[in-house]
């Protein structure tokens, strides 16, 4: 039994195969999965897990050098974005439109239970070294 870092057991697996430039995503419980893409639903009520505590547990436990979201966050969700940008100061922003788009090449989807506008991140994973 893991000792630490993230129990999750389908997560531990996906994480331990990403390679430097994959992709994952941290969506709220609103956003589409695109057919063909990994899903782990975390949801079990509206609002648990929440959006944040899972993107701080994610980047405790995976090397990542870049994140997107949706532009439309900082106007629509301004708490979510500054603690968002606080984690990832050089976020990549784009349209709701495009960010759908670029789920579609994500090695897998976690659904938090998140119920606040944009709450959304794809992270791109780095290397270790």
């Amino acid at each position: 039994m893991k000792k630490q870092g993230i129990l999750n057991r389908e997560l531990a697996g996906i994480f331990a195969k990403l390679g430097h430039t994959d992709q994952i995503v941290i969506a709220d419980c609103g956003l589409p999965i695109p057919d063909g893409v990994a899903c782990i639903d975390l949801s079990y009520k509206l609002g648990e897990p929440p959006f944040l505590t899972i993107l701080e547990t994610v980047l405790e436990d995976l090397v990542v050098e870049k994140g997107i979201a949706a532009e439309e966050i900082g106007p629509n969700n301004p708490v979510i974005y500054k603690k968002l940008t606080r984690h990832l100061p050089d976020i990549e922003m784009v349209s709701h439109e495009q960010f759908k788009e670029l789920t579609a090449n994500a090695k897998v989807i976690i659904r938090t239970g998140e119920t606040t506008p944009y709450a959304n991140v794809i992270l791109q994973s780095g290397v270790i070294f």
